[in-house]
């Protein structure tokens, strides 16, 4: 028997992009290099040797992105400010052009009503700045980044994320090398992991100070880790992905330390000399516990893993084991919504956050525009529905869910996948640059209208 599942008043119904995947204008305007303008320039770094120096022109056509949004119904907006953009040496001189874009930006989705909520860093980060997140010099210049842009936004933006996924920011670019800068050394992963946060805890404190009502929060890339076997190598197969991927970074933010056991692991593995690394300094891990108002959740998929000799897509000895049995997106991820819901509750009744957001989550599929321009992705609908569903049971559980962000508004650079991945609402022509939103755009209009959906 079907049954209208109601979401609580003001939920935020949303989508989320970030600047390198959407923006282009590479070289417009007074903005330098990232160091995904050197990654994706380099040779067999992205598929197809694609890069971001035009992606969706979202820097020339915000406009008619905003309205598109309007005219489909999504209350709320995920962006990320670019960093090289607004400080194009990646701190002293501000770039003035850089702060009025974003400011129109700002105005037109207000206009709109649409409720802004910056993410201050998603990966772009200036290659002025020497070392990158090698250095403790860079969590600085992030502060001073933040008040920045805290100045010129926050009298009409009161949400903000310090930090998108600090797991793709630290380990995915400096232990497997598959984001930029491209580095493969697992100490390095571990010190950029610290100063990724280090960075996040120095925020903090610069927003409360320069936005009044700021609510503020980290946005982290979370999933549940299966074992394959109830054998003791697949068990800890697991154990060391979820602490790798997870309890890493959810547990310093809350107040917890580095865990113990991953801790022991890595000292076990040669990766750290004892188990109190010398990178971490008096005073900061209180810094990167600094209280928060919300944790921002990016949710895609478990993992079922075991032990192998190599390295695969998350610790060192694991990989995921396929389950042929199961539906995937056409990024070769299990579609899982009970995920979400483990992921949500583990999240909430282990630390206990103010409240939560879904701040991405969505799936690739390539359908086309047919020969009227329209594009009929039903596996998409079916997949948001699945996990929209996930999170109300979520709520009903008693965890405080406050708003849902698809990934993506609109197809863009999907980053070492270039623009073989579609996973936006809103298809785009990457010869042309038309936009074409999809079935599943105005079906998720009509969930944001409603502030609920039917379930069978």
């Amino acid at each position: 028997m079907s049954k209208f599942i109601n979401f609580p008043q003001n939920f935020a119904w949303g989508t989320a992009t970030s600047a390198y995947q959407i923006e282009g204008a590479a070289r417009e305007d007074g903005r330098k290099e990232s160091i995904w303008d050197v990654f994706s320039h380099t040779p067999g770094r992205v598929a197809n040797g694609e890069n971001g120096d035009v992606a969706d022109d979202h820097y020339h056509r915000w406009k008619e992105d905003v309205q598109l949004m309007k005219e489909l119904g999504y209350k709320a907006y995920r962006f990320s400010l670019s960093w090289p953009r607004i400080l194009p040496d990646g701190r002293g001189q501000v770039n003035q052009p850089g702060i009025d874009f974003y400011n129109r930006l700002i105005d037109e989705l207000l206009a709109a009503d649409i409720h802004p909520l910056v993410t201050l860093y998603h990966w772009d980060l200036p290659i002025a700045l020497p070392g990158g997140w090698l250095e403790r010099s860079t969590p600085e210049a992030f502060a001073e980044f933040t008040g920045v842009a805290a100045r010129a936004f926050g009298d009409r933006v009161k949400q903000w994320v310090t930090i998108n996924e600090p797991f793709c920011a630290s380990f995915l670019s400096y232990k497997y090398g598959r984001h930029a800068p491209g580095i493969q050394d697992p100490y390095k992963a571990l010190l950029a992991a610290h100063h990724v946060l280090l960075a996040h805890g120095l925020a903090v404190p610069v927003l409360r100070a320069e936005v009044q009502g700021a609510s503020v929060g980290i946005t982290l890339n979370e999933g549940p880790f299966y074992p394959a076997t109830n054998s003791q190598n697949d068990l800890d197969a697991a154990r060391h992905a979820d602490g790798e991927l997870n309890r890493w970074f959810i547990d310093p933010v809350y107040g917890r330390h580095y865990p113990a056991d991953m801790l022991k692991d890595y000292v076990k593995a040669g990766v750290l000399k004892t188990t109190d690394p010398d990178f971490i300094h008096p005073g900061d891990m209180e810094k990167i516990a600094e209280p928060t108002d919300v944790l921002g959740l990016n949710y895609y998929t478990r993992s079922i893993v075991n032990t192998k000799d190599h390295i695969g897509n998350f610790p060192d000895n694991v990989h995921p084991t396929p389950q042929a049995d199961e539906k995937h997106t056409e990024m070769g991820w299990e579609i899982f919504p009970f995920g979400l819901y483990e992921t949500i509750c583990r999240a909430y009744f282990t630390y206990k956050p103010k409240e939560i957001f879904i701040t991405e989550n969505g799936a690739s599929y390539s359908d086309a525009p047919d020969a009227n321009g329209r594009v009929r992705d039903v596996r998409r609908i079916e997949y948001l529905q699945s996990h929209i569903e996930a999170i109300g049971r979520a709520i009903q559980s008693g965890v405080p869910v406050s708003g849902y962000y698809v990934w993506s508004l609109m197809d863009n650079f999907e980053w070492a996948f270039g623009y073989a991945q579609r996973f936006g609402l809103i298809y785009v022509d990457y010869e042309t640059l038309k936009r074409y939103p999809k079935d599943s755009a105005y079906w998720y209009g009509n969930v944001s209208r409603q502030n609920g959906l039917m379930t069978e």
